[in-house]
């Protein structure tokens, strides 16, 4: 978990990075979850943007991914999510 700093200083740092993901009508789905969690093994920081024709609730997803795989929600603001999970081999930013 991370606390209220280190969330302040991965916001700073995800402003620079755009978004490598878009979730649509098709929701969260195990292969958006898969490709997801291999990014965030080697980013770190992922920025993830939600389309006009999803439906779902976007705090609801942002829950789903970052349980799913076991990521830090950092922010959800507008139609974005910023996730981070900290890498095992390289950390980059904490």
């Amino acid at each position: 978990m991370i606390n209220s700093k280190q969330r302040a200083y991965l916001r700073s740092q995800a402003n620079n990075i755009d978004p490598i993901f878009q979730i649509g009508k098709g929701g969260v789905t195990p292969e958006l979850v898969k490709t997801l969690n291999e990014a965030l093994d080697k980013r770190e920081l992922v920025k993830v943007t939600i389309l006009k024709n999803c439906f779902d609730d976007i705090k609801e997803i942002c829950e789903k991914i970052s349980e799913r795989t076991h990521s830090d929600p950092v922010q959800v603001i507008g139609r974005k999510i910023v996730l981070y999970k900290k890498s095992k081999d390289n950390p980059k930013y904490l």
